[in-house]
């Protein structure tokens, strides 16, 4: 279906995608920081299933939709928001004893978070939309279909890279355990400068 050249120069690009720093790494950060390794290998398999929704409404032509219209893009980033705001909250709630300091997040609840916080990020569907029809040949067989390989390349690719992230991050938390309020802050500050930079992306 794909043209193996093409799919060997869209497999480094995309690796590079994946080692840019971005709100799904710094997600994982975050969540590894706090809840543990298990918990930021669960929310990067979350974040990694969310990517792979985006591209196939791209491929199916939603995504297009969505990004003419405005209304649709702001409410999704601001349900984002909202979200990490809240997630935010959480985190420094739990360090700061209105939870058992150290406590650990369901594998389950961390793949739905990170799932959620991939969905509500209109400015995934955006650079779905930008870069991978560069490599979608309408000649080569079903556009969807392409866009399918393609998504499972970037979702693998995230969710080692996030997954690493999330249990460096973890490895780190153990060894701060006892200072689970600070722990608290710190990965409530990531979640909340996440808010911030959701909360003031423009569409391009």
């Amino acid at each position: 279906m794909i043209d193996p050249a093409v799919l060997i120069a869209f497999v480094p690009a995309a690796l590079a995608l994946n080692l840019t720093p971005g709100a799904d790494m710094m997600f994982c950060l975050g969540l590894g920081l706090r809840a543990g390794p298990r918990a930021a290998w669960a929310a990067s398999a979350g974040i990694a299933a969310g990517g792979v929704v985006h591209v196939t409404l791209a491929g199916l032509g939603l995504g297009a939709a969505v990004a003419a219209l405005p209304w649709a893009f702001d409410a999704i980033r601001w349900i984002g928001v909202a979200y990490l705001l809240w997630l935010a909250w959480l985190a420094v709630r739990r360090g700061t004893g209105g939870a058992p300091a150290g406590a650990r997040m369901r594998v389950a609840g961390a793949f739905r978070t990170g799932l959620a916080v991939n969905l509500t990020n209109p400015k995934v569907i955006l650079f779905v939309l930008a870069f991978v029809p560069q490599f979608v040949d309408p000649a080569a067989g079903p556009i969807l279909g392409q866009f399918l390989i393609f998504g499972a390349v970037l979702a693998l690719g995230g969710f080692v890279i996030n997954g690493q992230v999330g249990v460096f991050a973890g490895g780190a938390g153990r060894r701060l355990a006892e200072g689970g309020r600070w722990l608290g802050y710190v990965s409530g500050g990531i979640f909340a400068a996440l808010a911030l930079r959701l909360a003031f992306l423009e569409r391009a």
